[in-house]
């Protein structure tokens, strides 16, 4: 998955790298490059977060005070 972002963020780079101004050009970067990319990241990395947070989570005993007995 990682080597798609890599490859957006070169093909969006190059993109912006040709643009006929600064301004346009990191605009160019952010609104086609960053943007949609960490998007995708976003939704292709939510199976993964749920199955950390399912994982990381213990019992809680809610009359535990936390101190020994």
């Amino acid at each position: 998955m990682y080597i798609i972002a890599i490859a957006w963020l070169y093909v969006a780079l190059l993109v912006s790298v040709a643009d006929t101004s600064v301004v346009g050009g990191v605009l160019t970067f952010l609104f086609m490059g960053v943007g949609p990319l960490a998007l995708f990241l976003w939704l292709f990395g939510t199976p993964a977060r749920r199955r950390r947070r399912g994982n990381d989570a213990e019992p809680h005993d809610p009359d535990d005070s936390g101190s020994a007995p």
